[in-house]
C-alpha cells in the first residue's frame, strides 16, 4: 500500500485525491446521498466515479475523495452493493483498507513534530480526528 500511495504521490506530485483522482480519470460528482453516506465509488461502462456527499465540510470531503481512491486503487473489480447482495464477503476489511489508504495519502511525507499529539498531526494534515485508528 506504501509503495502505491508513494508511486501515485511521485507521478502527480502532489498528495491532493482530487488531483489524482483527476489524473486517473475518475470523474469527482456531488450529490445528497442521504443520512448516513458519506461518499461512494463505482464503475459504469467502463468509467470510474467519486460520489462524495454534497453537504459534507472541506477536511471530510477530501477524506471521502482518498478513501473511495484508495477502493479504486485496492479493490478493482469488487462491487460493493454486489458484494453486500451476492456474497459472504467481510466488507468492513475492504473498508478499514481504503480508510487506511487515505490517512497515509493524506499525511504521507509528513510525521509528528516533536511533542504534537497525532490528532494535531492528522487536524494539519486535513484528515478528521475520527480516522486516527487507521494511522498505524
Amino acid at each position: 500500500m506504501d509503495k502505491m500511495i508513494l508511486k501515485l504521490i511521485r507521478k502527480y506530485k502532489t498528495n491532493d485525491p482530487f488531483t489524482i483522482a483527476e489524473g486517473l480519470g475518475i470523474h469527482i460528482r456531488y450529490a445528497d446521498l442521504g443520512e448516513g453516506t458519506r461518499g461512494l465509488y463505482f464503475k459504469k461502462l467502463r468509467r470510474r466515479f467519486i460520489v462524495i456527499h454534497e453537504t459534507l465540510p472541506d477536511n471530510w470531503r477530501r477524506f471521502v475523495c482518498a478513501h473511495e481512491l484508495g477502493h479504486d486503487r485496492l479493490h478493482p473489480g469488487f462491487n460493493r452493493f454486489w458484494m453486500d447482495e451476492q456474497s459472504f464477503f467481510n466488507v468492513g476489511k475492504y473498508e478499514r483498507q481504503a480508510s487506511k489508504f487515505a490517512v497515509r495519502l493524506l499525511t504521507a511525507g509528513d510525521a509528528p513534530a516533536r511533542s504534537e499529539t497525532l490528532e494535531q498531526l492528522l487536524t494539519r494534515n486535513g484528515v478528521p480526528a475520527e480516522m486516527q485508528k487507521f494511522y498505524f
